[in-house]
């Protein structure tokens, strides 16, 4: 039987994930700051992947139960709307440790137990290429520096016959939906900065967000590119066309087009 280490498994896109895997006669080993729900084929691990020692207790339980794994899927991740100037040093820092270091430290502690053949695949975000909308600035410099880090780490592991992967996702149907409809309307209100429309502020993000795709969509294409003969470096799902066209025009043309959005 094979085995994958999936990262976030409590969330929506972890946990369509792991049942797939699981479904299709992988061991997953379930791993979260968050209870994840046992069932066949499917080993729950708690573990905070922002902690060092977390990390470690965690490589202790999954090494006690098998020797190899075949593959690592990161899907740990927070989402934070804020203006770039007003968000919390906290905040900040936090949004580093959960997008990119949580992914160094795991791949870091559970390389022993990959060998030759192994795949890593990391789920960063369709803005890592493109231009972030106006206070998603923060979680687009995180996620594309988690794909920049992904694609060095497959620069080196390469040598180690292990191939990484990043898979570059539009919006999908799960919780985080609602987390930034939350963080949007109280970024709206509590920004003394900004005289943001937010009416107008909303119709973008509702635009860019509703071409969403199920979490069992995505978790399919993690299957495919994981049990890919040869993978490439760079997948893409939902691409929105909307970020897409955007991102053409040239930036003079699209920070006006944005100012002339958003002011009041």
């Amino acid at each position: 039987m094979k085995s994958i280490l999936i990262t976030g498994a409590a969330g929506g896109m972890g946990c369509a994930a792991a049942a797939l895997f699981a479904s299709r006669g992988w061991r997953v080993f379930a791993v979260d700051k968050l209870p994840v729900k046992a069932r066949e084929n499917v080993v729950p691990v708690q573990a905070d992947l922002t902690d060092e020692k977390s990390v470690a207790a965690s490589f202790d339980t999954i090494r006690a139960q098998t020797d190899a794994l075949d593959a690592v899927v990161h899907l740990a991740g927070t989402y934070l709307l804020d203006s770039l100037v007003e968000i919390a040093p906290r905040d900040f820092e936090r949004a580093f440790r959960v997008n990119l270091g949580a992914a160094f430290l795991v791949n870091r502690t559970f390389l022993p137990l990959l060998c030759a053949g192994a795949r890593i695949v990391t789920v960063t975000s369709e803005l890592a290429v493109r231009g972030p909308l106006p206070f998603t600035g923060l979680y687009a410099v995180t996620k594309t520096a988690l794909d920049k880090y992904a694609y060095s780490l497959r620069m080196e592991l390469q040598l180690s016959g292990i191939d990484v992967s990043v898979l570059r996702a539009g919006a999908v149907d799960t919780g985080m939906i609602g987390e930034s409809t939350r963080q949007l309307d109280e970024f709206c209100r509590g920004t003394a900065r900004y005289a943001c429309n937010a009416k107008r502020f909303r119709a973008i993000v509702d635009r860019v967000e509703a071409r969403r795709i199920p979490p069992e969509k995505l978790a399919e294409k993690l299957f495919r590119i994981v049990t890919a003969k040869r993978p490439k470096f760079a997948y893409a799902i939902n691409r929105n066309p909307l970020l897409i066209l955007l991102d053409l025009l040239p930036p003079r043309a699209r920070f006006a087009m944005i100012r002339r959005v958003l002011k009041e």
